[in-house]
This record gives C-alpha cells, structure tokens and sequence, in this order.
C-alpha cells in the first residue's frame, strides 16, 4: 500500500490540463466489444480503473494497441467467451464498478453475458435493478447464483421496447442503450440519462452506425441495427478533475489556469463554486483562478443558510460533493451539504475535523459546514483514503494545512486522478510517494 507524504502551505502557480474523462472512458470502452472492427480512443487517461478495465478487454481476447498519450487502437474480432467462466474473470471484474458495463455489448453481440457482483467505491447502496429492468424488457433473461456471485444473462432474440427507467442511472442507460443499438425494431428510453459522457457514448455508437435520437435528453430512440462498425472516438476532459482544482486553487490561495476545459459542457460546476465566493473567470475555453486571501459563501435571497446538493444532469454532480464540502472549510460563512444519493460519502468528514475543520455531520446524507475564513490553518496529520473522490479531497486539505500530512491507500486516488502528483508538484506542490 502506497502513502503520500505532503509538506502543506504552499502557493501553487501554473497551468494544469485535465486529464481525459474517467467516467466516459469505462462506457466507451466497453463499447469497443460491439464490433469486429477497430476503434481507436484518444485522450484515454492512465488511471488504475480504466487501465484495469483494459487489461480484462485483453484478457478477454480483445487486440489492444496502445500508441502512447492517450490513444489505444481496440479490435475485438476474436472475443474468448469461456474466459467469461473463468476464476480469472471473476476475480478482475468483482474488483471494477466499471466491468457492469461491458453485459450490455455482450449482450447486443453475443446474446449472453456473465458478471460477477461489481467491486469499486465503499460510498453506499449501488443497486443494479435498473441494469436488469431493461435488460429484461429487451428480451433477455437473466439468473443469479448466491454461492458464485455470478450474474447469468442470456437474450436470443433481443427486441425494441418503450422503456421508463426506474431512475436515470449513468451505467444503466449506457448498458442499456449498447444493449438496445443492435436490438430488433425501435426502443424508446425515457427518464435516461443524459450527462454530457453518455452524449458522448451515443455519439460515439453513431458513428459506428447506431441509430439513435435524443441525444443530450432524457429521451432517447433507437433503431437498431444488425451490425456496428469501427470509428474514431476522443474524450472529453475530466469534469470531475476541473473542479478538484478549482477546489484546490482556492483552498490553497493559489493562481491556477485549468486548461482546455469545454466549458460549453461543464454544466452546473463553476456556478457551484461560484456560490462559495470562489472567483472563476472564463477565458474562452480555459478557467482562471486569482489567488484569493479568503471567499465568502453566499446566502440564500432571504439570509438563510444555503444547501448544495447533487443531482442527476443537468444537476450538481455527486461526484463533486467531496471537494465541495472540503472548500467550503476555508470559506466564511456556513453551508448545508446534502449528498442525495450516496449513504456513505460523508464519512470521511471525520478526518477534516481531526485537521481542524469545523463540520457537524447531521446524518449519513447531509452535513454543515461552518467555514473557519482562513482565521488559521488546517493542521497536518495522518489518514487513509476510502474512496477516490475523499482521497483527492483530503490530498486538497493536506495541502493547505500546516505541517506534514501522510495519506495512506492512495491507490483509491490513483483509480481516479492521472500522476497527480506529478502534475501538482510541477505548479509547486510538495507530495513525495512512498511504496
């Protein structure tokens, strides 16, 4: 298990370019398993969750190519399907949220699947029904085995239905419409969800010759067809990565330019920020950051104590929801942060207070922040990351504090953020990576 040790206080100066998107980069590649032809992804970041999911492609019988800075040359034209039954198989893909998504593809090609229970962040319930719902109404039939933990999925005759979502689940709706694109007739999806990296994926399956509408809405058309092709596909840049800096920048009183950001796409993120009084200034496609000595968060019309919440898109992400609270420690003033959708996000706030951070957490779900306005510093001390999210925003708060912070299990940030030390210690941080 691998520590970073921080040395905190420092100003950070320069430019960081986010890496390409984690979240996108597991549906589209999964997506490579619905042609016989090559596909070539670019802007792939090298992180711990999409190598992995990679190497099962490989192992799976996928040719992988990998060029170097991001593209990787995919040809899934001698798919090993016993390698599904494998002890091997079970073991990778148990360990990767991700894997859910390549039943969708295999399905749609193939016409089985199998899928051990997924792995991935401890941050709560993260049911699978909507997967199945609409697996089963495509037509396909699916077993469980309690003592294997295997999930079994067989679709002869996979056919177009209406289809309203339970919720409008990121990974349901990708493996359902990959399930969907080469389903006889029309499927309509309705409550889908439409953030900006299932645009892509939908994009993405166009160009291989999907057929589908309502691209950017909560209601997609499918015609399918009866084969896909080869296509060229670049990512977008990490949105989750773009605010953990904003994030860091301000914590941090550092002057940061976030390069190359599609601003066009960032959604509710920067006015998020923006109402904790961090000052963002849009410079075409790149965002700046001034140092500030101090932000104050703003108040509701009334005067009354704002909340930040998550929401599916266009809403707040929860996947921000971390870096938010860790902002709003250094903020004057106090905010509700209310983590709708996962029970177990907030824990980690028991390190912040162990650094000085004033929090009170009122349930699993919601918790107040009273800013300390930078009247004294975070202190230095020593904690483990649970999940990918928390690690990044204890790594901001170590950061900032004084002294020295060890951060122990940061291979939880690794599954996230691409050589992040690396790049920090480029603009003047001081992070050493201990084995």
């Amino acid at each position: 298990m691998a520590t970073f040790k921080i040395k905190g206080g420092n100003r950070l100066k320069g430019e960081l370019i986010p890496q390409g998107a984690k979240n996108e980069a597991l549906q589209v590649v999964c997506a490579v398993l619905l042609t016989a032809e090559r596909v070539t992804l670019t802007n792939l970041p090298s992180i711990r969750d999409v190598n992995f999911l990679i190497d099962l492609l490989e192992e799976l019988g996928v040719k992988v190519e990998r060029v170097g800075n991001g593209t990787v040359h995919f040809q899934a034209d001698n798919v090993n399907l016993d390698y599904l039954q494998s002890e091997q198989f079970k073991k990778r893909a148990a360990s990767l949220r991700g894997s859910v998504m390549i039943m969708g593809p295999l399905l749609a090609r193939f016409k089985k699947a199998f899928m051990p229970k997924p792995g991935g962040d401890k941050i709560g319930a993260r049911p699978l029904d909507t997967h199945f719902l609409g697996f089963a109404q495509l037509g396909a039939t699916s077993t469980y085995d309690a003592k294997s933990g295997i999930y079994s999925l067989k679709a002869d005759n996979l056919t177009g239905k209406y289809i309203l979502l339970d919720e409008p689940s990121v990974t349901g709706t990708a493996n359902i419409v990959m399930t969907a694109v080469m389903a006889k007739g029309k499927t309509t999806i309705y409550n889908a969800a439409c953030e900006p990296y299932l645009q892509q994926l939908c994009a993405m399956l166009n160009r291989m010759g999907a057929k589908i509408s309502g691209v950017a809405s909560n209601l997609l058309t499918i015609e399918g067809v009866t084969e896909l092709g080869g296509c060229s596909h670049r990512l977008l840049p990490d949105f989750i990565e773009v605010g953990s800096f904003i994030g860091l920048a301000a914590m941090t009183q550092s002057e940061i330019t976030i390069k190359d950001c599609r601003v066009d796409m960032l959604g509710r993120i920067p006015d998020t920020f923006r109402r904790l009084g961090i000052d963002i200034q849009l410079k075409g496609d790149d965002i700046y950051i001034p140092s500030q000595s101090n932000y104050e968060i703003k108040k509701m019309i009334d005067g009354s104590i704002p909340t930040i919440y998550d929401a599916v898109w266009p809403g707040f992400t929860p996947d921000l929801i971390s870096v938010i609270l860790v902002t709003a420690v250094q903020a004057k003033g106090t905010v509700l942060i209310h983590q709708k959708m996962f029970d177990s996000r907030l824990f980690f706030i028991d390190r912040l207070k162990d650094m000085g951070a004033q929090i009170i957490l009122c349930d699993p779900h919601r918790a107040t922040v009273i800013g300390i306005n930078k009247e004294y510093n975070l202190r230095g001390t020593t904690m483990s990351s649970p999940d990918i999210r928390a690690g990044v925003s204890l790594l901001i708060a170590a950061l900032s504090a004084d002294g020295e912070s060890n951060i122990s299990n940061i291979e939880q940030i690794d599954r996230g953020y691409q050589f992040i030390d690396d790049r920090l210690n480029a603009i003047g941080a001081d992070i050493i990576r201990l084995s």
